[in-house]
C-alpha cells in the first residue's frame, strides 16, 4: 500500500498538492466560524441528578443566578445615605433593563444575608435574558458607579472572561511558539526550505481541524478548549512527522535517486507515520466514552488533527519533496548540517552504555520516577470556577469577595428541586429538617427560611409563586466551600434525608455537581484506560508482530504518566510555581487530569512507534535484537529527541496563559513530551529490551501466524546491509 502511495504521489506531485491547496483553502474558510460556535461550559455528566436539578430548575424557576453583582461602599458600609442610594438606583436600572431577569437586591429587599459581615459589600443578583449580551452586560454594570463600585461574578460573567482570556492568550501563544519552532526547525534541517514544508503540513492540519469543530459544532456541543490541543498538537505534530518524512528522504538520497528515495522514504517513515497517528488518535479515542462534552471535544480535534496532520506528512509532504528536488536543501544555514537521517553517535552509545548495564541505569530512573509519582497519593479533586483566572480578573475579584466576606450568602446553595408541588406543612417539615443538618446556615423556601429547625428572619422574602409552576424548589445554604469534602458530605446528607411528603427530590448545586462529575468520570475511567490498553496491544502487536513490546511498552508509558502527574500535583495542587506561573493553587481538575493522561498516554505511543519502527526494521534486516536496539536508537534518538523538543515548545506556549487549567495543559503535555522522548526512549527502552533478551520478540505460535497473514508490517524488501558499526566508548 505504502508504495503504491508513494508511486502516486511522485508521479502526480503537482495535481496531488493543487487537490491538497483547494483542500486547505476550503478548510480555512470554514474553520473561520469554529470560535462563534464553540461553548465555554460541559464540564458536567448531562445525565446526572445534579444535571437533572439544573434542567428543572430552568424550566420551572429560570435556574440559578447567572450574574451576581457585588457592590462595594467606597467608604464606609452599603448602608450609608450615599451608598445606599447609588445602590438603589442601580436596581432601578436593572430591574428596567430587558437583558435581565429575576433582579433580586439588597437594596429593595434588605436580606441580611446578602450583605457582607462587616457591611462592605452588598449583593444584586440577575438571570441572563435569552438573548442578552454578556460583554456588553459586563460593560454597562461594572466599574465605579456614584460612590460603589461594581464587580460582577456568577456562571455567565467567568464564562466570558474565561473565554476572551483564552482567545487573547491563544494568540499570544501561536506569536511565541511559531517563530520559534520555525527557527528551531531551520537548524534541525540546516536549511529554511525543510522548515517552511513541514510547518506548512502544521498550518494545514490546524485549519483542517479547525473546519471539522465548525461543522461539529452546529451538529452538537464543543468545547472552546479544543482550540488548545488543536494548535499545540497540529504544529507539534507536523514537526514529529516532518522530520522523520525529510531526514528519511536525505538518508535515502545517499543511495538512489531523489524521486525513488521519496517513494522509499514513503514506504517505510511514511508506514511509520501511520502508525502512530492511528495509535495516537486510538489512545484519544477514549475521551469519548466520558459524557462531559468538555472531553469528548478534545477527542474531535486530536483525532482530527492527527489524521489531517499524517495525511499530510505520507501525502502532501511527499509530494513537495519530490518537486523540490534538490532544492530541498535549499537557503541553507551556514555551518548548520541538519538532520540528514544518518546514525547519530551520541545515541549510539548511549544505546550502547546502557544495552551493557540495564540495570545500573534503569533503576536509578525508575526510582526517580516513581519520586516526582509521589504527590499523587495526597491528590484532592475539584471543578473549575472563578479561581482559574487571575486575581485582576473581575469575576475572579467578585469570588473571591463572596468566600471571604459573606457567611452563606445563598449564591450558591445546594438546590433541591421536587417533581410536584407539596403541601405547606410537608414542605415546612422538609425544610426544618434540612436545616438542622451539619454546617446549615439556613434552607430558603417559598415559605420563607428555616434554620435550626425553626423559622428564620434571615433568608430573603419569599416570593408568591406562578400558578404554572409544578415543582417545588429548596435551597440549602452553607457556609462551606464548594469544592471541600464537606460540601460534597451534605450533600449526600440531603439525599439521604425523604422527600416532603414522600415526593421525589432532585439534588443540585455547584457541589453537587462537582460529587456527580468526580462519580460519573470515575465510573467510565476504567473504561477509557481498557480501551487505550486493549487497542494498545492490538495494534503494537500488528506493527512488531511480538505479545511481550506491546506490555513492555504499557509498563514505560505508565512510569512516565505517573512522574508527569505527580509532578503536576506537586506544582498547580501543593502550589510549587504558582508565584512564578501567577496561578492560585487549587484541587485538581478532574476532567484536565483525564485529558492529560489520555493525550499525554498518546503521544507516548508515538515515540514508541518512530523507536520500534526502525528497531524493527534493523531485525527484518537481519540484525540481533542488541544491534537492532543500538543502530535503530542511533537512527531514530535524534529525530525523536529534536521532534520532542519542538512539540514540548508549542504545549509550553500555553503557560503564558492566564488560566490557571490551561497552563496545567501545556505544563504537562510538555514535560510528559521531554520525559518520555528522553528517559524512557533513550533508556528505559533498550534497558526493557536487553534484559527481555529474544524474549521479547515472543508471541504465541497461532498470533505469529496471525501476524504473518494479517499484521500491518509492510515493508519492500531491501538486501541486508550491516550498519557502519559505531566505535564504543573506550
Amino acid at each position: 500500500m505504502f508504495h503504491r502511495i508513494g508511486i502516486l504521489v511522485t508521479t502526480r506531485a503537482r495535481l496531488v498538492l493543487a487537490v491538497g491547496l483547494v483542500a486547505v483553502v476550503a478548510a480555512g474558510v470554514l474553520g473561520v466560524g469554529a470560535f462563534s460556535k464553540l461553548q465555554t461550559e460541559g464540564f458536567d455528566d448531562p445525565e446526572s441528578e445534579a444535571s437533572r436539578a439544573a434542567a428543572v430548575l430552568s424550566d420551572q424557576f429560570g435556574g440559578s443566578a447567572d450574574y451576581i453583582f457585588v457592590v462595594s461602599a467606597d467608604g464606609g458600609t452599603v448602608d450609608d445615605r450615599d451608598a445606599a442610594r447609588a445602590g438603589r438606583a442601580l436596581t432601578d436600572e436593572m430591574l428596567a433593563d430587558d437583558r435581565l431577569a429575576d433582579v433580586t437586591s439588597y437594596f429593595q429587599a434588605g436580606v441580611p444575608s446578602m450583605r457582607s459581615t462587616d457591611g462592605a459589600h452588598a449583593l444584586i443578583t440577575a438571570d441572563a435574558a435569552d438573548d442578552a449580551d454578556t460583554a456588553e452586560v459586563l460593560d454597562d454594570y461594572s466599574g465605579d458607579r456614584d460612590g460603589v463600585t461594581v464587580r460582577i461574578g456568577g456562571p455567565e460573567a467567568t464564562g466570558e472572561e474565561i473565554g476572551a482570556t483564552i482567545g487573547g492568550d491563544l494568540a499570544l501563544a501561536e506569536s511565541i511558539a511559531i517563530p520559534l519552532i520555525l527557527s528551531l526547525l531551520v537548524l534541525a534541517f540546516g536549511n529554511l526550505v525543510g522548515a517552511l514544508v513541514t510547518q506548512a503540513v502544521g498550518i494545514a492540519a490546524i485549519l483542517g481541524t479547525f473546519a471539522e469543530l465548525s461543522i461539529l459544532g452546529s451538529l452538537t456541543d464543543v468545547s472552546i478548549y479544543a482550540i488548545n490541543l488543536t494548535t499545540g498538537l497540529g504544529l507539534g505534530l507536523a514537526v514529529d512527522y516532518g522530520l522523520l518524512m525529510v531526514a528519511r528522504v536525505r538518508e535515502e538520497r545517499a543511495r538512489r535517486d531523489h524521486r525513488d528515495a521519496v517513494v522509499r522514504a514513503v514506504e517505510t517513515a511514511g508506514r511509520t507515520i501511520v502508525f502512530s497517528a492511528t495509535t495516537v488518535a486510538v489512545a484519544l479515542g477514549s475521551l469519548l466514552v466520558f459524557p462531559q462534552y468538555f472531553l469528548r471535544s478534545f477527542a474531535y480535534a486530536g483525532i482530527g488533527v492527527m489524521l489531517i496532520t499524517a495525511f499530510g506528512a505520507v501525502v502532501l509532504l511527499p509530494a513537495g519533496l519530490a518537486l523540490l528536488g534538490d532544492r530541498i536543501d535549499r537557503w541553507r544555514v551556514p555551518g548548520v548540517r541538519g538532520i540528514r537521517g544518518e546514525e547519530a553517535p551520541t545515541w549510539a552509545r548511549l544505546a550502547r552504555f546502557v544495552i551493557r548495564r540495564p540495570l545500573v541505569t534503569a533503576i536509578p530512573v525508575v526510582a526517580g520516577l516513581l519520586l516526582m509519582a509521589a504527590p499523587l497519593l495526597g491528590i484532592s479533586f475539584g471543578t473549575p470556577d472563578d479561581r482559574v483566572l487571575p486575581t485582576s480578573a473581575e469575576s475572579r475579584q467578585a469570588g473571591d469577595v463572596l468566600r471571604d466576606d459573606f457567611s452563606g450568602d445563598g449564591s450558591n446553595p445546594i438546590e433541591v428541586v421536587t417533581t410536584r408541588t407539596v403541601a405547606d406543612d410537608d414542605l415546612a417539615a422538609y425544610a426544618a429538617a434540612a436545616s438542622e443538618l451539619p454546617d446549615v446556615v439556613r434552607v430558603d423556601t417559598r415559605l420563607g427560611s428555616f434554620a435550626g429547625g425553626t423559622t428564620s428572619d434571615q433568608g430573603p422574602v419569599p416570593a408568591p409563586q406562578a400558578p404554572e409552576v409544578t415543582a417545588e424548589r429548596i435551597s440549602v445554604v452553607t457556609d462551606l466551600d464548594t469544592r471541600s469534602d464537606g460540601a460534597r458530605d451534605l450533600v449526600d446528607a440531603v439525599r439521604d434525608l425523604p422527600g416532603p411528603a414522600g415526593a421525589e427530590t432532585l439534588v443540585g448545586g455547584g457541589t453537587a455537581e462537582l460529587h456527580d462529575n468526580l462519580a460519573s468520570i470515575g465510573s467510565r475511567l476504567p473504561v477509557a484506560v481498557a480501551w487505550m490498553v486493549v487497542t494498545t496491544l492490538v495494534i503494537l502487536f500488528l506493527f512488531t508482530g511480538s505479545v511481550v513490546q506491546p506490555i513492555r511498552a504499557l509498563v514505560l508509558n505508565a512510569l512516565g504518566l505517573s512522574a508527569t502527574l505527580g509532578a503536576m500535583v506537586w506544582v498547580f495542587q501543593e502550589g510549587h510555581l504558582s508565584e512564578v506561573l501567577g496561578f492560585t493553587p487549587l484541587p485538581m481538575d478532574t476532567s484536565m487530569m483525564v485529558l492529560l493522561f489520555c493525550v499525554a498516554f498518546g503521544l507516548s505511543m508515538d515515540y514508541e512507534v518512530f523507536v520500534m519502527g526502525r528497531i524493527k526494521e534493523m531485525r527484518d534486516a537481519g540484525l540481533g535484537n542488541e544491534e537492532a536496539v543500538v543502530h535503530g536508537l542511533a537512527h531514530t534518538g535524534r529525530i525523536v529527541s529534536t521532534a520532542a523538543a519542538l512539540i514540548a515548545i508549542s504545549f509550553f506556549a500555553f503557560v503564558v496563559s492566564d488560566v490557571s487549567f490551561i497552563q496545567f495543559f501545556g505544563l504537562g503535555t510538555g514535560l510528559a513530551i521531554l520525559i518520555d522522548a528522553t528517559i524512557v526512549r533513550g533508556i528505559l527502552l533498550p534497558a526493557g529490551i536487553r534484559l527481555l533478551g529474544d524474549a521479547a520478540w515472543w508471541a504465541p505460535r497461532p498470533l505469529a501466524a496471525l501476524h504473518r497473514r494479517f499484521g500491518l508490517s509492510e515493508t519492500v524488501p531491501e538486501p541486508a546491509r550491516e550498519p557502519v558499526p559505531v566505535e564504543a566508548p573506550a
